[in-house]
């Protein structure tokens, strides 16, 4: 009897340490900077743009208890001297800020003001932490969500929503890529339709969104590359499982994970979800460091 109990003892202290080492790991994985290489295929694509780069990042959750801004100045730094063609955010740049949301937005800028100032096109679209909703079911802060645009808009970054824009070539003149940016899901402004009616029959897209759900409103063939964000991948997943994360069973989205999402929306479009940089929650990542998605274009 003594030594089952010793081996319960044994193993319930085993079992603490292996659960304090992850906790630790986990504090620590956020530091972590994870570049993935992605082939983004494009119909219609231009040789002009064929090879060029664009880099996707996004939840920053500036204003979180132990919020990740060393990692986001190490990742901007790090897009500054990779010199993408286009940097694209996609949305959340603030977390619960309060009343007065002025310290969390100048920390955003300053945050952001560098890819500007290297001369590298930076866009955005705005996320529900951008208008104070940490709830689905809460009222939008259309005020807050102004003053976060207002300040990217006036250190260059373009912010779009339901807009299509043309991205300029650094490189040489030729046909355009549309840029197509939707507005937050659960702020109730993400309208594709009214975005993609500015972009030309059989012109080459890439569309940016914040929340995945904004993705199965786009028609067949609209939206051939597209890339959201707000899922944090989960933040704490098991390996080899990304569906397997604490967002999977505390969450009541359709999409969960990151990475290419198979089967969702409708044909013809692809879907990308950005890991993202910062926190809901818990200041903890495990088997999910922050990502830059750095998208090599192709035709197709």
């Amino acid at each position: 009897m003594k030594s089952i109990t010793k081996k319960i003892k044994y193993f319930l202290l085993g079992l603490l340490g292996l659960i304090g080492a992850l906790l630790i790991y986990g504090l620590c994985e956020p530091y972590f900077i994870d570049v993935e290489p992605q082939v983004a295929a494009i119909p219609n694509l231009s040789n002009v743009w064929v090879k060029q780069r664009i880099a996707v990042i996004g939840d920053w959750q500036v204003g979180m208890w132990l919020a990740n801004t060393p990692t986001i100045s190490r990742i901007v730094s790090q897009l500054v001297s990779l010199r993408p063609a286009a940097v694209l955010v996609i949305g959340d740049f603030i977390y619960d800020a309060g009343e007065d949301p002025s310290e969390e937005i100048n920390k955003a800028i300053e945050l952001v003001r560098p890819l500007h100032k290297a001369g590298i096109p930076t866009y955005a679209v705005l996320g529900n932490h951008d208008y104070a909703m940490s709830d689905k079911n809460a009222k939008p802060n259309v005020a807050q969500a102004d003053k976060v645009a207002g300040a990217l808009k006036a250190v260059g970054v373009q912010v779009l929503e339901n807009e299509a824009v043309t991205i300029p070539n650094r490189i040489r003149e030729g046909e355009p890529l549309y840029l197509v940016g939707v507005g937050s899901h659960w702020a109730n402004k993400d309208k594709p339709a009214a975005a993609l009616a500015q972009v030309p029959d059989g012109a080459s897209r890439f569309v940016m969104m914040h929340h995945p759900d904004s993705f199965e409103a786009f028609p067949a063939n609209s939206a051939p590359v597209a890339v959201a964000g707000h899922t944090h991948g989960g933040q704490v997943r098991l390996p080899f499982t990304p569906e397997w994360s604490w967002l999977s069973f505390v969450k009541g989205q359709k999409v969960q994970g990151d990475s290419w999402i198979n089967g969702y929306g409708a044909p013809g479009n692809h879907l990308y979800v950005n890991r993202g940089i910062g926190f809901s929650i818990l200041p903890i990542r495990i088997n999910c460091p922050p990502e830059i998605t750095l998208f090599t274009l192709r035709r197709v």
